[in-house]
């Protein structure tokens, strides 16, 4: 029984952590001391699973705001109506801009890490041989 309660204990630090609580709220929600949180953390498998904890916290949240940014493209195109203050046509029109420049260069870096990703594995793999 005590396993459990040691595994219940770490799983709650384990999420406050990884939800940015300093170690003494996550010792708070826990139900231990601070000194037992910086243990854990002290242990690579701990620190490992905290890890990968956040890992997929931030996957999750890039996921929905992938799905989010489809209504706010809507939204800005809306925005660039004439029926809108120019104030609002110009901010909504730098937005795009800006972040179609972005999503563009980010693009282009992504393609070109593939490639030089996929080159490095061909010349290793012709060194290898």
């Amino acid at each position: 029984m005590a396993h459990k309660g040691r595994q219940h204990a770490d799983n709650a630090i384990l999420l406050a952590l990884a939800c940015g609580a300093t170690v003494e709220n996550a010792a708070r929600a826990a139900g231990v001391g601070p000194r037992t949180v910086h243990r854990r953390l002290e242990s690579p498998e701990f620190a490992r699973r905290l890890q990968a904890m956040r890992a997929d916290m931030v996957q999750r949240t890039a996921g929905l705001l992938t799905g989010a940014s489809m209504e706010a493209v809507k939204t800005l195109v809306e925005l660039l109506k004439p029926s809108n203050p120019a104030n609002v046509r110009l901010g909504a029109a730098r937005a795009i801009l800006e972040k179609g420049m972005e999503m563009r260069e980010r693009a282009d870096l992504e393609d070109r890490v593939v490639a030089l990703e996929r080159q490095a594995a061909l010349d290793g793999s012709t060194r290898s041989s």
